[in-house]
Parts: C-alpha cells; structure tokens; sequence
C-alpha cells in the first residue's frame, strides 16, 4: 500500500514538472511568393531530412496549411521542438487571371483561386493557436502595402511574438532597410532562404522570441 502511494506521489511530481511544456507553435506568414515555404523546407530539412511542401513561381502554390510536427532544432547547444506551421499567402483579392499568365488552363484557374483564397481564411483562423509568428517578406519589393498592413494588425490584436524576416537578400534589388523602416517596433532579419544565407540569425532570433510566449 504504502509503495503504491508512493509511485503515485512519484507520478504526481513528474506530470507537475512537464505540465505546460509544449511543442513551439511557430507559424510562418506572408504575401504570395515571398519565400515562406522555401524557408519552412529549409529549417526542416536541415532537422529533419523532409520538407513541408511544394514551391514554384506561380503564386498561391500553397493554398492550405500544411505542418510538420516535433521539428527539433538545435542552435548553440540549446534545443527546442517546434511544430512548423506553413500558411497560404495573405492578399486582399485573388483573381483567376492571375493564374493564366502562367499558363493555367482557365478552369483550373478558377479552382485555384477559390482554394486560394479558403486557404486565406483558414491561415487567419489559425492565427488563435500560433506560439510564434514569422512574417516572411520579399525584400526586393515594397513593403508598404495593404497585405503587409492587415497581416501586421491581426498580430497585434492577438499580441503574438512576431519576427519579420526580409528574404531574398541575394537579390540585387533587396533593401532590408526598407523593410526595417516600415516595421520599426519589430526586429528585422534578413535572409536568403533559397541559398541558406544568415539562418544563424534567424535561429537565434526564434529562440529568443520562443522565450516570451505566455504559459
């Protein structure tokens, strides 16, 4: 009896020293071809040898999100499980004309545009459950827009931690001080995921975002 009582404190103090602990929900956001899914593939295939999802230069390939769970990743002797979240590309309309510019057949057009723009609402829904928000945005393009505004403000309702990352630095047109004047209350790192420039940054900036999420 009294062993069994003794298990069961035992048991008590073990489940106390894990409640709470949790895999990082960190959720990748952004305009259309900015680089989230590039990036997310990167971070997990380096930790895990799999990627998260398909990339191309039509926009919107991404049109639901997709996750990987209990993504490890180490950086300077520390280690943190996430669960990676990439979304949808955020726009304020989406039009199947877009699509036939790449020659998309017409009714495929449509059926793209109309997952795209599900995929839109489901991103902000899932907004509610994010840990950690990484907005990934093109630095070769002009940050000051309306998608990069409403993106910005779901956030601050929420009062998620939120990393702006400028992608695409290898590009000659990059200007991350741009993108660091438009955003001014939050840090900036710029990185080419594409080329797996400057993640040191970005992984140290993540830990310590990681470190402000209410428990």
């Amino acid at each position: 009896m009294a062993i069994k009582i003794f298990k069961n404190f035992f048991k008590r103090i073990i489940n106390n020293i894990f409640k709470g602990k949790k895999d990082v929900k960190l959720g990748f956001y952004g305009p259309p071809n900015s680089g989230k899914t590039s990036l997310a593939n990167r971070i997990c295939k380096d930790f895990t040898g799999e990627e998260i999802g398909s990339v191309s230069k039509v926009p919107h390939e991404t049109r639901s999100v997709q996750f990987k769970e209990k993504v490890e990743i180490e950086y300077k002797g520390k280690k943190m499980v996430f669960k990676m979240i990439d979304t949808p590309g955020i726009a304020t309309k989406i039009d199947f004309e877009e699509f036939l510019k790449f020659k998309v057949n017409k009714n495929e057009a449509k059926k793209r545009a109309k997952e795209a723009t599900q995929g839109i609402i489901e991103s902000i829904q899932w907004l509610d459950d994010m840990d950690v928000v990484v907005i990934v945005l093109d630095s070769s393009k002009n940050p000051y827009n309306q998608v990069n505004i409403t993106i910005i403000g779901n956030l601050v309702a929420r009062k998620i931690p939120v990393l702006i990352v400028a992608n695409k630095i290898d590009l000659k047109r990059a200007n991350i001080k741009k993108v660091e004047a438009a955003f001014p209350e939050y840090e900036v790192v710029g990185i080419s995921a594409k080329k797996g420039k400057n993640l040191e940054e970005f992984y140290e900036s993540i830990f310590k975002l990681s470190k402000k999420i209410k428990k």
